[in-house]
């Protein structure tokens, strides 16, 4: 019963998507996420086009995908650590802007 009681105090939800620009939002998440990723992980062993590519893809508004693929150590651990971060927020783990192209 209480439980019931605090659900229905709780304010409406609202699926993200529903928002009028859901992906403008998103970028905005990513960009935070990429800076405090970077903050707590730190730049030792990623390569600068790694962090150009990342930067290039919050200028662009998150809209292209770069054909990027994270190397190193490092690189995966950010990449790992930014897929949690961007899906903690509601987007699918598919919006982290990395791809590797088959050969």
């Amino acid at each position: 019963m209480t439980a019931l009681i605090l659900t229905a105090l709780l304010p409406p939800l609202q699926a993200c998507s529903s928002e009028p620009d859901w992906t403008a939002r998103k970028c905005a998440l990513y960009a935070w996420a990429f800076a405090d990723a970077l903050a707590a992980q730190g730049t030792d062993g990623l390569r600068p086009a790694f962090l150009e590519a990342n930067e290039a893809f919050i200028a662009g508004d998150c809209r292209t995908l770069p054909d990027f693929c994270a190397k190193g150590r490092s690189e995966v651990d950010l990449l790992n650590l930014l897929t949690v971060m961007t899906m903690n927020e509601g987007m699918a783990s598919t919006f982290v802007p990395f791809t590797c192209a088959s050969d």
